[in-house]
């Protein structure tokens, strides 16, 4: 497990614009990483700005989503090293599994680590996937851990299992019918009210301009604010003694919008929930929410 220290946001860019040449075609398998921030301490100011960018309510604990904003330097710094075969610009978010094993809080200490998992088949292009984990310090207790799965458009002949097939894109029974639960404004700055907490400052979700440059016909919500602020709805507080989320992100949100959530209960502890257009028609995400009894 290599130790590293994050780097500072303009550098993260710079790296990231310099991977734009790379071009692998198909890998047989990962390089294998490890990476740690082997010290973070949860700030209470970060965590409040978070809350309110996303619209969760204050609360001393962390919301379920929070801690993937610890992860976001160990991504990038994988992105954009010369172990990643793919350039970072470009490559999509595809899908996400959360599990909170236990509630973490503002002023604790942890551990963030990362390494390198599978490759899988995408009629797309090569979908691989990155193990996140967070530790409490000084343990070997695991608080809280994800799995990203990023899609790289364009590969010829991925490797791999197929994605469809595999559990991490199985997040409920599409035919369960879904109701509306609420909606919610996706303004046309909150690419720019969110980079800063994030860390996350990709041209794409930033201004209109630029995210034309990069094929989009208007700046796009940020995937991950996309699924907090939906949680945010179903549970406003975040309180959660235990859950895991699982998350296909499926269609880009243009901004400005205004996003309907649907949502069921798909069994006791468990629901499905959509974030879809304004007409309710054109789904966004689709992910599944399952609370552990208190």
């Amino acid at each position: 497990m290599q130790d590293i220290q994050p780097a500072s946001t303009l550098a993260s860019l710079v790296r990231a614009l310099a991977t734009s040449t790379r071009r692998p075609g198909p890998v047989s398998a990962l390089t294998p990483v490890a990476l740690a921030l082997p010290r973070v301490v949860l700030d209470a100011q970060h965590i409040a700005r978070y809350a309110a960018v996303c619209g969760f309510a204050p609360a001393a604990q962390v919301p379920l989503t929070y801690p993937q904003m610890l992860t976001f330097p160990l991504v990038m710094h994988y992105m954009t090293s010369g172990a990643c075969p793919w350039p970072a610009m470009g490559t999509v978010h595809l899908a996400n599994t959360i599990t909170q094993h236990a509630p973490l809080a503002a002023g604790e200490a942890v551990r963030v680590e990362l390494q390198t998992g599978e490759l899988l088949a995408h009629e797309k292009g090569q979908v691989f996937t990155l193990a996140l984990r967070i530790l409490r310090e000084g343990s070997d207790e695991c608080a809280w851990q994800a799995t990203q799965t990023l899609l790289r458009v364009g590969v010829r002949s991925p490797v791999g299992t197929p994605f469809a097939s595999h559990a991490l894109a199985d997040v409920g029974p599409d035919d369960l019918p879904l109701t509306p639960q609420g909606d919610f404004d996706a303004p046309a700055d909150i690419g720019r009210r969110y980079a800063p907490v994030s860390g996350d400052y990709n041209p794409i979700h930033l201004w209109p301009l630029t995210a034309r440059l990069l094929g989009f016909q208007r700046a796009i919500a940020h995937g991950l604010w996309t699924q907090a602020r939906a949680l945010a709805l179903l549970q406003p507080d975040g309180v959660l003694p235990g859950a895991t989320l699982q998350t296909l992100f499926k269609r880009p949100l243009l901004l400005p919008a205004q996003a309907t959530l649907w949502q069921a209960e798909a069994a006791p502890g468990q629901r499905l929930f959509e974030v879809r257009d304004a007409a309710g028609q054109v789904p966004h995400l689709r992910a599944r929410l399952t609370v552990q009894a208190s």
